[in-house]
């Protein structure tokens, strides 16, 4: 697929490879607001949620919401799973809005094909007609990178409601002690593996050696990361990418959009 999206200087980037770039972005903020705050994981466990403010509101939220289903179900492992999953419906709104913008973007791949023919030899022309493409349709490339800068406020916010949670910490789940890192590294591992798969799910053609790298990329930090942190994290991990296989799969097994974008 020529998913096109202008940027400025006349650059003009596949929105695929954007979203994927953004993606790994996205995940090192991540990374940097865990590593960078200068409390270790036991001051977290040791310290108070501070709910004061907007944010401090919503991580108690999350954190009483956690609570709650744990303490109703009997099980943190299954309340995480269960927070997961409300998290993922907030969430399946802008997910569907990714799918809407990669159908547009298969409906105009004729056009895009004759545009970039016409203008092979002038890029920039080239960017004007494909944007003016987009502006006719009311199509915008950008759209596929939304549900990614919204779930990484949700996901700190998760994290640190697991951190402050004195439940959590001293819950286990199945051999999992939730509180600490898993020295088995199962979690990690499968952690890995599902954000390998999720990737594969999505991956429309791997051609291109940055998206090979991505593929791999990707689960290697979230094996490290999980492998770092408290095995509750690692947890939601794998609910997550599960939701997200099964949700690529119903979203676009009859949508054609992969088999038209790797032609």
């Amino acid at each position: 697929m020529i998913d096109l999206v202008q940027l400025r200087g006349g650059r003009v980037l596949s929105q695929r490879r954007f979203s994927s770039k953004a993606a790994l972005l996205l995940l090192l903020v991540f990374v940097s607001s865990i590593f960078m705050t200068g409390c270790t994981v036991e001051q977290m466990q040791q310290t108070e949620l501070d709910r004061s403010g907007i944010w401090g509101s919503f991580v108690g939220i999350l954190s009483d919401l956690m609570d709650y289903v744990g303490e109703t179900l009997g099980s943190y492992g299954v309340a995480i799973l269960v927070v997961t999953i409300i998290i993922r419906f907030i969430t399946l709104p802008f997910m569907i809005k990714q799918m809407k913008s990669m159908k547009a973007m298969q409906r105009l791949q004729p056009e895009m094909t004759k545009l970039k023919e016409k203008y092979k030899d002038n890029q920039q022309k080239l960017n004007e007609e494909t944007m003016k493409l987009f502006q006719k349709h009311n199509v915008n490339p950008l759209a596929g990178c939304l549900p990614l800068i919204i779930q990484m406020p949700i996901l700190i916010a998760f994290y640190q409601s697991i951190m402050y949670n004195v439940h959590i910490r001293e819950a286990s789940f199945l051999f999992f002690e939730l509180g600490q890192k898993d020295p088995t590294y199962i979690l990690p591992i499968l952690a890995a593996l599902t954000t390998y798969l999720q990737q594969k799910t999505m991956t429309i053609s791997q051609d291109n050696p940055q998206a090979k790298a991505l593929l791999y990329l990707m689960p290697a930090m979230i094996l490290f990361i999980s492998a770092t942190l408290p095995s509750a994290l690692g947890l939601y991990w794998v609910y997550s990418n599960i939701f997200s296989i099964a949700q690529n799969y119903f979203m676009y097994r009859d949508t054609g959009v992969k088999q038209e974008a790797a032609k």
